[in-house]
């Protein structure tokens, strides 16, 4: 038996990112979309020590889940992510970075090009 999704963001998400994909003709979109498909248990945690190894000053980078506060950001990174706690926004603002939400970083990124997927 499968489940469907309950959360209204998260349905209207994925919709969105199945027709950017179309649209576009950017697989990326539609890779995101699959992995939110899947369980939420599967979903991606990553802290900003990972981010921050991981990555180069003016980079973006789209993580399919959560990102956490653990570690610090020495330089500039646009984040997208499903979500951020309190403390990895203030650290990333902090840093000179911006978080996106995954909406937001489909309508500014709508070819996707040079995005990084972390997980």
């Amino acid at each position: 038996m499968k489940r469907q999704k309950t959360n209204p963001r998260l349905i209207l998400l994925i919709n969105d990112l199945k027709s950017a994909s179309r649209q576009n003709g950017v697989s990326l979109w539609r890779d995101i979309a699959k992995r939110l498909e899947k369980p939420r248990r599967n979903y991606a945690t990553v802290n900003l020590s990972k981010i921050n190894r991981h990555t180069k000053a003016n980079d973006t980078v789209i993580i399919p889940g959560k990102v956490l506060a653990s570690g610090e950001l020495d330089h500039n990174v646009v984040v997208g992510a499903l979500g951020f706690s309190g403390q990895a926004a203030s650290k990333i603002l902090a840093a000179g970075g911006k978080c996106l939400e995954l909406e937001k970083l489909v309508q500014e990124y709508p070819k996707g090009t040079g995005i990084k997927i972390l997980r």
